[in-house]
């Protein structure tokens, strides 16, 4: 005679309560998450908004540098010579693929997470697992500087005068994230740029934008307190 075999009602139990607690877990990780986002976000807003040199004005007449901005990402231009300060002994045209370029009058800084910035030439190259990274922490950072013509101005680049005295200052601070000491230099992602061994440890708390920030801050420029997103950046850029 066949017997039919029903399982066992208390094994059932078990594994409900079990799949109830996992579920609750999610919910929990998934709410922590949340209100982390969130704060981080009130953080970002309450950084911008609050300004750092105050009393700040624009000059009439000074040397011009000009803010970047793709989105997320942030940089500075700043002219090859100007007010004393010249970049030929930390960038030099044979770190480049292409030497030609180095007759452009401009560069470009922009400074990030080295194994992010190298391997994400564009955000269809973005990997998930190296963002997370970067935005965890890391001590291994890069300055990606471009040889280009001067921008023109548009929604995304802004331009800033700026007196000989806030100029060298901002200078100072940008010579001072490269690391002479470092790695060698990296070709960039076209013939005219050059990733280089920088400074500083990259975080979601010092990230590209507030390294822009920073340097604003240091040359005395009005400025978000904390500006760790383009945004951030490009709301005292833009007034």
């Amino acid at each position: 005679m066949a017997i039919a075999y029903h399982g066992c009602p208390m094994w059932g139990n078990d594994v409900r309560m079990v799949a109830r607690r996992i579920m609750r877990g999610v919910a929990w990780l998934v709410l922590a998450a949340a209100a982390l986002v969130a704060a981080y976000g009130v953080a970002a807003l309450a950084g911008t908004l609050i300004p750092a040199n105050p009393g700040w004005d624009e000059p009439e007449r000074g040397i011009r540098i000009y803010i970047e901005d793709n989105g997320v990402h942030t940089g500075i231009v700043l002219p090859k010579r100007a007010a004393g300060v010249t970049w030929d002994d930390l960038v030099q045209p044979g770190d480049i693929a292409d030497p030609r370029h180095a007759v452009a009058e401009w560069l470009a800084f922009g400074w990030g997470d080295r194994n992010f910035y190298v391997n994400t030439p564009s955000w269809a190259d973005l990997d998930p697992l190296i963002a997370i990274g970067a935005l965890v922490g890391t001590e291994d950072t890069v300055l990606l500087v471009e040889h280009i013509g001067e921008p023109r101005r548009s929604e995304g680049v802004r331009s800033i005068l700026l007196r000989p005295e806030e100029y060298r200052r901002l200078a100072a601070f940008i010579r001072a994230t490269f690391d002479r000491e470092g790695p060698a230099v990296i070709r960039g992602y076209g013939p005219h740029d050059a990733f280089y061994p920088a400074n500083g440890s990259y975080s979601g708390v010092v990230t590209c934008n507030e390294w822009v920030g920073r340097a604003l801050r240091t040359a005395g420029v009005r400025t978000g307190a904390w500006t760790p997103l383009a945004a951030s950046v490009m709301f005292w850029a833009r007034q």
